[in-house]
């Protein structure tokens, strides 16, 4: 039982470590695209610990299942795992990280449900107010859709159709290339399937809220995607014109006065376009990206290690 227990005690401190320390970091603010990659790998490793952990204690509470986990494997290799003497917490550490394991799952499949039924709805209701003109055809990439609005507004709609929805108040009030960055920034969205990031870590954080990282993979994936579609956004067509662009869509939604808002986030946005940070260097960006693909190894050589050892 020492290698499942050491891939839990290394789960555990991933899992409490990590997003302190990526919350001191500056790279994010600066790399908004290496941070998206560092916290999915990170992610990844804990999920790594939980999942081997789990086989390795199953491997040794039921010799079925361990027949099956080593049966291409020498004697040698099955005898350096110990697991004639792992006790009877082998069983209840499997038996915790199944279930835990399939609650998350659940909890996914029904964030991919609630995704898929909330996208129908916003789907028919575009049917409804902005209908295909006679002899007009959705093409393979989507189309941009004009909804009748008193709100200025745009966002992007996936789905096997992907839409591009603008209000018309949005029309009327962005000046010149704005229009152009907010259709930029909805497009990085899309292109990056930033959806997909954000309906993951919805679900661990619902599934498993105790857990410090996925309570901050939630909360940094909704900052840094924006973050990263305002870069897209801004290297097409400046940062000036793109922080316009968002002050014109939400200067009427409170988020610049003194009381708090659910999009606290924009004046934030803002300041970055308007006093950009200073990017990292090529180097540097490379060196992050290999380490934070080299976290989910060390779970893996951990669980291998001993047989490695005795192969060896």
């Amino acid at each position: 039982m020492m290698v499942p227990a050491a891939l839990l005690l290394l789960g555990a401190l991933t899992a409490v470590l990590a997003p302190r320390v990526l919350a001191r970091a500056d790279f994010p603010d600066r790399e908004p695209v290496v941070a998206l990659w560092v916290w999915q790998c990170v992610v990844a490793a804990v999920l790594l610990c939980c999942a081997l952990s789990m086989t390795l204690s199953a491997a040794a509470a039921w010799q079925a299942v361990r027949g099956h986990v080593f049966a291409p494997a020498p004697p040698t290799v099955v005898e350096a795992y110990a697991f004639g003497v792992s006790g009877p917490w082998a069983a209840v550490t499997a038996v915790a990280l199944a279930c835990a394991g399939v609650w998350s799952a659940v909890t996914l499949v029904r964030e991919i449900a609630r995704a898929r039924a909330r996208r129908g709805r916003q789907e028919a209701e575009l049917r409804d107010r902005a209908p295909l003109l006679p002899g007009e055809e959705s093409g393979p990439d989507g189309r941009l859709v004009v909804l009748e609005s008193e709100r200025p507004d745009a966002w992007w709609l996936p789905g096997a159709v992907p839409r591009l929805v603008v209000t018309t108040a949005a029309l009327r009030r962005l000046k010149g290339r704005q229009l152009d960055a907010v259709l930029a920034h909805e497009q990085g969205h899309a292109r990056a399937r930033h959806d997909w990031l954000l309906h993951s870590s919805a679900a661990l954080a619902t599934a498993l809220p105790q857990v410090p990282v996925f309570a901050g993979f939630r909360d940094e994936m909704h900052r840094l995607v924006e973050l990263a579609a305002d870069d897209t956004a801004s290297r097409r067509h400046g940062r000036l014109t793109t922080a316009l662009a968002l002050v014109e869509l939400n200067e009427d939604r409170g988020v610049f006065g003194p009381c708090p808002s659910t999009q606290a986030h924009v004046p934030q946005r803002v300041t970055r376009l308007l006093t950009p940070p200073r990017r990292l260097t090529p180097a540097r960006r490379l060196r992050l990206t290999a380490a934070g693909a080299l976290v989910p190894v060390i779970p893996v050589l951990v669980a291998f290690g001993p047989g490695l050892r005795a192969l060896g």
